[in-house]
């Protein structure tokens, strides 16, 4: 991202949350905008973006985005909860790219799948919705890459910390209400080593016709 950033003129970061990732980019375009629907991570983005020049305005994850129709030459987003095609097409100037890392189908489901019992798969977040969706608003996918990155859990503590903080893996989760699993999760790890599971993620760039 850093790079594409360094060569566009006009981009904007799509549900940049506290701006963390768009902070790091080695240099900033002369227009840099963000968007962000919570308003406490909407204050941390203004706070650490200030620096590049950037601006952050509010909109959540479902609204129109406040823009002109072809405003930017780039449009990013890291993990969004969703992406409203449509718009990122709307506000892409022609020749103008979206680039995403996307969490993908079945993130993490190994340790999902053991604390809860085997749960299905959407296909909400399969790589090839997204790559039809694009198409539909009339972008051309240039890359779509998937990756599966493997995670392990040394004990059960790291477990707990993990479900507190990302909820939606396990969204009823209390270790009173999931004792007796994580007990069964210790003693898997104490007999076979670290728990492991993988991170689904997939990178998708997409062009809007010149």
């Amino acid at each position: 991202m850093g790079e594409r950033m360094a060569r566009a003129k006009r981009a904007l970061d799509l549900q940049t949350g506290g701006g963390e990732v768009l902070a790091g980019i080695p240099r900033a375009p002369e227009v840099l905008m963000a968007t962000e629907g919570w308003p406490p991570n909407a204050e941390l983005a203004r706070v650490r973006l200030a620096p590049l020049g950037g601006r952050v305005v509010a909109a959540g994850e479902n609204d129109d985005l406040p823009f002109e129709d072809d405003s930017f030459d780039l449009v990013v987003s890291r993990h969004p909860v969703t992406v409203r095609w449509g718009e990122v097409a709307r506000v892409l100037e022609p020749g103008g790219t979206y680039f995403s890392q996307q969490v993908g189908a079945g993130s993490v489901h190994e340790l999902t799948d053991f604390m809860m019992g085997p749960q299905p798969i959407s296909s909400a977040r399969d790589p090839e919705r997204a790559r039809a969706a694009a198409t539909d608003a009339g972008l051309t996918v240039l890359d779509l890459r998937s990756e599966a990155l493997r995670m392990e859990f040394f004990d059960v503590a790291a477990v707990i910390v993990f479900l507190r903080k990302v909820i939606w893996i396990v969204p009823s989760f209390t270790v009173p209400a999931y004792y007796d699993r994580l007990r069964a999760i210790h003693a898997h790890i104490a007999e076979h080593g670290p728990f492991v599971a993988h991170s689904q993620r997939f990178l998708i760039e997409a062009q809007k016709p010149a």
